[in-house]
């Protein structure tokens, strides 16, 4: 690792901040879990995608479905709420590659609320910005505890 940017309270207080702006009462866990995934794959971010695997699993999400977000379209196994929420994610992940297409925009408004679209939208914000800290200072990979396995000692 180059700069451990957990030792850094003001940075991690104030990605922690914005993480929480996230209402997971909105949005399901899974879903937000399957989200943080996706963007972790597209941005080449090992550290984060080690955290967010074994938290899905340990929250009772598939091996399965965990093994093929990155192909989601080419699966049976995503909710049209799931794919919508994946596709978003993509478009704004990739935000500086293409513009956020009116029919994207409007087929992810068919299911979700604007309150939803809105939190989901600041996950989205979230993770690219936790996926940037980790991948500039190489954050370490086969450590994390998952949240469930934390919460039991």
């Amino acid at each position: 690792m180059r700069i451990d940017y957990h030792s850094h309270g003001e940075i991690v207080r104030a990605m922690r901040g914005l993480s929480s702006a996230v209402a997971e009462h909105l949005l399901e866990p899974q879903l937000l879990e399957l989200v943080r995934i996706r963007a972790s794959q597209l941005n080449g971010c090992a550290h984060c995608l080690e955290m967010h695997t074994k938290d899905a699993l340990a929250a009772g999400e598939s091996s399965d479905r965990l093994n093929l977000v990155v192909a989601w379209r080419e699966v049976p196994f995503f909710s049209e709420r799931e794919r919508a929420a994946l596709a978003w994610c993509e478009e704004l992940t990739l935000l500086t590659e293409r513009d956020v297409p009116d029919q994207l925009y409007e087929s992810v408004r068919r299911v979700f609320s604007a309150d939803e679209l809105c939190s989901l939208t600041m996950a989205i914000i979230a993770i690219n910005g936790w996926n940037r800290l980790a991948v500039a200072f190489r954050a370490d990979v086969g450590n994390y505890v998952g949240k469930a396995v934390a919460a039991s000692h």
